[in-house]
């Protein structure tokens, strides 16, 4: 009988697996259109440093324009 609660083949249903199949899917398509705007683990949980590298002084001292140097 169509609407019956207790049928657990409804076609109205959606499985889990079909939710995380929809949610590959999205995320996909959302990275082919837009790119990877965020990774998915941080640079903390990778063990990456700065791409400058160096000490975090000598980066604020090179931020310092030249008006401002003395």
């Amino acid at each position: 009988m169509a609407g019956d609660p207790a049928d657990p083949q409804e076609p109205d249903e959606v499985t889990e697996e079909k939710r995380e199949s929809r949610a590959r899917i999205d995320r996909a398509r959302l990275a082919r259109i837009f790119g990877d705007v965020l990774p998915e683990t941080t640079r903390d949980e990778r063990g990456e440093s700065d791409a400058g590298g160096g000490d975090s002084d000598e980066w604020l001292r090179r931020q310092v324009p030249p008006h401002h140097s003395g």
